[in-house]
């Protein structure tokens, strides 16, 4: 279930991975109707903006990232003034200083609206977009060349906000298989995880840890048993012969795979950019 579509509600954020760029493949292949919405990877939102359900579960891992949407949501004017703050200081020195707070016991007494905002900020600064942690889970990716970097959007943050107050919208921070635990016939999860990476060349540290063939494997898993509770399921990956031949020979289920072509603005190098082959693995007829 949808809602009249606002065009200002779209990603505040620069992702790795994120589907702007293959809205035109993704949505179309989208149920037309369906009760709750998840999307246990959300990284930057943008099928979740692009859909605006009524009624959703969203998800991510990286605790910081899901600060942001708790604060857009519920103290957006807040958000705002800090963010400014940021922008009026901006510079290279700022940057790292404001970098290095996760290392610094200070980090711990930041409120929801610092941390979401010190992320937005290193977000929209750093080198390339690139959203990159140590082992440590420390924030590392370098400061970009930007002349004048475009920080934030008011009007894009208020529209989420109205958004975000204005449907139900469940907001969680916990591992991809719990997140989907509730979800029931009639429901339509979207999976967007971190891309399958034989040869290293795609990012993943988007969190410490990473997303192993183990983890494909038990999101292969997730995905059969949503199947055989009769919810709709639609993931996006990488077209890597592993992923391929995981959901064509190695499942009970029957999964429809299609090959798209996505332009990839963000990579941790040269050969993860540019046209990429990737893959729409869906469980439901058109």
């Amino acid at each position: 279930m949808t809602r009249t579509r606002n065009p200002f509600v779209r990603p505040y954020l620069k992702w790795a991975g994120g589907k702007r760029q293959l809205e035109g493949e993704i949505l179309p292949k989208c149920p037309k109707t369906f009760n709750t919405y998840y999307e246990p990877f959300v990284g930057a939102g943008a099928i979740f903006f692009a859909l605006q359900p009524e009624r959703a579960v969203i998800n991510d891992l990286n605790d910081q990232l899901c600060l942001t949407y708790i604060a857009i949501k519920d103290n957006v004017n807040e958000l705002i003034e800090q963010l400014k703050e940021h922008k009026n200081n901006n510079s290279k020195e700022y940057y790292y200083e404001l970098r290095e707070k996760d290392r610094e016991p200070v980090f711990d007494s930041f409120t929801t609206i610092q941390r979401a905002a010190r992320l937005i900020y290193l977000n929209k600064t750093c080198y390339n977009g690139l959203y990159r942690v140590n082992s440590m889970g420390q924030f590392n990716t370098p400061y970009g060349r930007y002349q004048n970097p475009a920080i934030f959007d008011e009007e894009v943050l208020l529209a989420i906000h109205k958004y975000l107050q204005s449907a139900n919208i469940t907001i969680k921070n916990m591992s991809f298989e719990k997140s989907v635990e509730d979800a029931e016939k009639g429901d339509f999860v979207y999976f967007d995880p971190p891309y399958d990476s034989p040869n290293c060349t795609n990012f993943t540290g988007y969190q410490a840890g990473g997303f192993d063939h183990e983890q494909q494997i038990l999101l292969k898993d997730v995905m059969e048993d949503l199947t055989d509770r009769n919810v709709k399921c639609l993931m996006s990956n990488a077209a890597t012969d592993f992923i391929i031949d995981l959901f064509k020979n190695k499942t009970r289920n029957e999964f429809k795979i299609e090959t798209v072509r996505a332009n990839r603005m963000i990579g941790s190098n040269l050969d993860s950019r540019g046209k990429v082959d990737e893959v729409l693995i869906r469980n439901y007829k058109l």
